[in-house]
């Protein structure tokens, strides 16, 4: 190689990383906005005179409104360019942000989440396609290292940074944070971020018809079905009507994305690859746990065990301390090593870690034993982010860049929807269970259980704190047993990793 095509190499390098640093202030905020809420759950329902089922709809509007249009954003960036599409969503996020901290009740929160998702959609699938078509192979890991890094770290950060602004600030500086920040990430982009080259898409909007719906539908009747005893309406329709109908919407939109050969939403033909296949199922997996685990914890912390928002969310930021330190180390290694090495323990030791959480959930358990687990999820989560990355990623060409990175990152976030809506009907199945099992024992004299503990909201009274420890710890058994499902997912990754 001469001396030329070195420095060369060296310019390319430099222009990557310069764009990727920039490029993962934006991902980590809109990332940090999945899981902040759950810290500040407790404050804003007080705040804004909801129950846990209403405040859960805050996030889980975000969520929906994230992951249903992804399979387009990634489209949308080989049409238009990831760097404008990129530039769109940080402008709305940044400004629905504002709104967020400025509503004055729930429903208002609401529909400024479902914008500020929006715009967190169309900007999170060019990070990956910025990585697929910036870096060679060869250093391609070590990119995805920091980008898994940014994602393990935000998820876990988000209800640390949603403790100590509701401790200090209120509530509403978990949306107002976002401001200053946004126009920094705007400001980095349009410095360090180059324009790649396009490539010509069309758009299949039955296709988004048909997703849309059928994911709203879904996430709608799992999460609203428990609150209506399941039946026999929501509304003039079931919740059981909306599942199945949703289920039945996704038949329709796999059926079409097979028939429709001019351009369709998701190229089925992408999951021939078997290794992008399992990737995505592994990563719907993690996208689930690590978004249900978080809820179940900081109740138990907060409502139980009496500690402060910020107490609470530092309980659990072992996690964020050590995927942070590990995931870049594990991303520079994974180019050289079988990702699936490190894909199936680390989900498994994830998962294993949830569950022992769950296991030792009590009213009484000294607070040192409930760091441990922590320690083991966040070695575990770096693990896992890199290495199934760049199963998904690595044998992407440069057409579909931006559609296996809408694909991946839709998957993921759709994991994170359903693991929000089913999170919600456990914690609020389980709870109202185990009280009733309290209530039923203390016989005729038992005292009534106030409405904000009834839902999850408010102080708990001494003689549930048992009870509720017991039901959000049965409540962590999903999340936990679901990434140790991911590991046999993960097990099944192809060996021979192209190496150009």
């Amino acid at each position: 190689m001469s001396v030329n095509q070195i420095d060369t190499e060296k310019a390319q390098d430099k222009r990557a990383w310069g764009a990727l640093w920039a490029l993962v202030i934006g991902f980590f905020m809109i990332l940090v906005d999945s899981t902040i809420v759950s810290t500040a759950m407790p404050a804003i329902m007080n705040g804004l005179a909801t129950d846990i089922n209403g405040v859960i709809w805050v996030n889980s509007a975000y969520l929906l409104a994230f992951a249903v249009p992804l399979l387009i954003t990634g489209r949308m960036g080989d049409r238009f360019g990831p760097r404008n599409i990129y530039l769109v969503g940080l402008v709305i996020f940044t400004l629905s942000s504002l709104w967020c901290g400025l509503s004055p009740d729930v429903g208002t929160l609401i529909v400024a989440r479902v914008v500020q998702g929006l715009g967190a959609s169309l900007m999170s699938p060019q990070t990956m396609t910025f990585i697929t078509r910036m870096f060679p192979y060869a250093r391609r890991g070590a990119a995805m290292g920091v980008w898994g890094a940014v994602a393990g770290i935000a998820t876990l950060v988000g209800p640390i940074a949603g403790g100590i602004f509701v401790d200090t600030l209120g509530w509403e500086w978990i949306f107002f944070v976002n401001v200053p920040v946004g126009v920094l990430a705007i400001w980095r982009v349009l410095v360090k971020v180059p324009k790649l080259e396009r490539h010509a898409q069309s758009f299949d909007w039955l296709g988004v018809a048909l997703s849309a719906v059928a994911m709203f539908a879904l996430v709608f009747g799992i999460q609203e079905g428990n609150a209506h005893n399941w039946g026999p309406f929501i509304g003039p329709v079931g919740s059981w009507h909306l599942i199945i109908g949703g289920i039945v919407l996704l038949g329709l939109f796999i059926w079409w994305q097979a028939a429709n050969r001019s351009e369709p939403l998701v190229p089925l033909g992408l999951f021939k690859d078997r290794n992008f296949s399992l990737a995505n199922i592994a990563i719907t997996f993690m996208g689930l746990s690590i978004t249900a685990m978080s809820f179940p914890m900081i109740l138990y912390l907060q409502s139980v065990r009496g500690l402060t928002p910020t107490l609470s969310a530092l309980m659990i930021a072992p996690m964020a301390i050590i995927s942070g330190i590990l995931a870049p180390i594990i991303g520079k290694n994974i180019s050289r090593i079988e990702a699936k090495y490190f894909a199936v323990p680390g989900f498994f030791l994830f998962g294993a870690s949830i569950t022992a959480y769950g296991l030792i959930m009590r009213a009484d358990t000294p607070f040192w034993v409930l760091l441990i687990p922590p320690v083991f999820m966040g070695v575990g989560s770096a693990m896992v982010w890199p290495s199934v990355s760049l199963t998904a990623t690595r044998d992407l060409g440069q057409a579909d860049a931006g559609a296996g990175s809408g694909v991946y990152n839709t998957t993921r976030q759709v994991g994170a929807v359903l693991g929000s809506a089913l999170i919600a009907l456990m914690m609020e199945s389980r709870i109202a269970l185990e009280s009733e099992k309290v209530v039923a024992s203390m016989g005729a004299g038992a005292p009534a259980i106030p409405s904000g503990a009834a839902d999850g909201g408010g102080p708990v009274p001494q003689f549930l704190h048992e009870a509720f420890s017991l039901a959000l710890g049965q409540a962590l058994l999903l999340p936990g047993i679901v990434a140790m499902a991911a590991a046999l997912v993960a097990l099944m990754f192809r060996k021979g990793a192209r190496t150009n």
